[in-house]
């Protein structure tokens, strides 16, 4: 294993053998339906979310993991030969992760140094981020190179998605930027940029083909590109967008995942989403 490791939360998307592959330490949040609340990955399984979200007529909430999750996590890690921690964390505009991190940081002070990192990214655009910086970690990488890794891809991510419903980002207080949709008809497919952290506003369509077509297209008008991954939330129609964009993309370079209940709490079901880098 290399002398630094690096740890991130659940809303990275990774799958278990993406992160362990490479020593990933994923730390998990919560998701509470009513009285009931479950930690993701280890209690929820991301079918199990949508089958839960489907079925309540309450929207689910999430919580940051407690500081000491994070110091828990770091400790366990510096038992393991760790020199160095860098934790990549959830957007710190969407979340208070990265506060939890830095606070779980400070806990473990003078026992095992730790670099905690606002990737200003969620989902697979995260996941991407911190399979990046364990490979640099894997290949010697000190943790200033690390966090120039990280600050170079955050500087390229381009992340777009197109909801099928407003509900559940308008109820989870997540709406940001977008704001201006809600007050737009009931017939409309929305269309949202978190490429900077932040949820904004990036378009509307009337139907959901027109809705993948600009999803398509902002692949495609980006020029050369890399690391895509498409991501969705257990969306049925998922092979429609695939198709589409096999006509501008070779499929085999493209990774594709399933959003988890963490980003799906306020994404709302059947959400489809890009994330990728422009390359330099």
């Amino acid at each position: 294993m290399p002398t630094v490791r690096i740890v991130t939360d659940s809303a990275c998307d990774l799958s278990e053998e993406e992160a362990t592959s490479l020593g990933i330490e994923v730390v998990p949040l919560t998701i509470r339906f009513g009285n009931e609340e479950y930690v993701d990955r280890e209690q929820l399984t991301t079918r199990q979310f949508y089958e839960k979200l489907a079925s309540h007529s309450d929207l689910p909430q999430t919580a940051a993991p407690a500081p000491g999750a994070f110091a828990a996590a770091f400790k366990k890690l510096r038992d393991e030969g760790a020199s160095d921690v860098v934790c990549i964390n959830l957007s710190s505009a969407l979340s208070a992760t990265m506060q939890a991190a830095q606070n779980g940081a400070t806990a473990v002070a003078g026992e095992v140094p730790v670099r905690v990192l606002d990737s200003k990214s969620i989902t697979g655009g995260l996941g991407t981020i911190v399979l990046r910086a364990a490979d640099a970690a894997a290949n010697g990488a000190s943790v200033d190179d690390i966090a120039t890794v990280v600050d170079g891809l955050i500087a390229r991510q381009r992340i777009y998605g197109t909801l099928d419903t407003l509900d559940n980002l308008k109820k989870g207080g997540r709406i940001g930027g977008a704001q201006a949709l809600l007050g737009s008809m009931l017939s409309i497919k929305p269309l949202v940029d978190l490429s900077s952290g932040a949820v904004e506003e990036a378009g509307r369509t009337r139907t959901r083909k027109k809705a993948f077509a600009w999803l398509r297209n902002a692949v495609v008008r980006s020029g050369e590109i890399e690391n895509l991954r498409v991501i969705h939330g257990e969306a049925p129609d998922i092979d429609d967008f695939l198709a589409m964009l096999a006509d501008e993309v070779d499929l085999s370079t493209v990774q594709i995942g399933s959003i988890g209940p963490v980003i799906g709490t306020h994404g709302g079901p059947r959400v489809v989403g890009v994330a990728f880098h422009v390359k330099p």
